[in-house]
């Protein structure tokens, strides 16, 4: 048996006056496309705006459906957005943002499914993905890879002969 260590990284940031000015303005417009989330069963608003490597912003938020398991997270809304509309192009960066009472000053982290197509373009431009992590005030997350959240991912390469 052998024992392994998996260890993950990330800068915490206490609140938007320590995020840099173009991280700052994505993590803006993803506060901004959260309010506008449709999100009447759950009252969990989240948005996403991620920023191209040619400087192009693409924005989602998470829209829900009394069929729950036919709404869709930010993320997957804004990644999709991107890959239909700039498909030669690798996403940079982006920063999603909840509006929760429940967030407590805390960012939320994107959930499993999202995760996993986070990865899945990551690896496909093969460039990392930094990821901002935010809610409409208080601490910030900068990670600077979907590696850093998805440890032992699933790839495509699996599914090869």
């Amino acid at each position: 048996m052998k024992k392994h260590i998996i260890t993950t990284s990330y800068t915490e940031f206490a609140s938007d006056t320590e995020l840099a000015g173009a991280d700052l303005e994505l993590l803006k417009t993803a506060r901004t496309v959260a309010k506008c989330a449709y999100a009447p069963y759950s009252k969990f608003y989240v948005g996403a705006a991620l920023r191209l490597e040619n400087g192009i912003i693409v924005t989602g938020n998470n829209q829900e459906n009394a069929a729950y398991p036919s709404g869709m997270c930010a993320e997957r809304v804004a990644i999709f957005a991107a890959g239909a509309n700039y498909p030669d192009y690798a996403i940079d960066s982006i920063a999603i943002c909840c509006v929760t009472a429940s967030a407590n000053g805390k960012p939320f982290s994107p959930c499993g499914g999202c995760r996993q197509v986070l990865f899945e373009y990551e690896n496909r431009s093969k460039k990392p993905m930094r990821i901002i992590l935010g809610g409409m005030t208080g601490i910030i997350y900068l990670i600077s890879s979907v590696k850093d959240l998805l440890p032992l991912s699933f790839v495509g390469d699996f599914l090869k002969k």
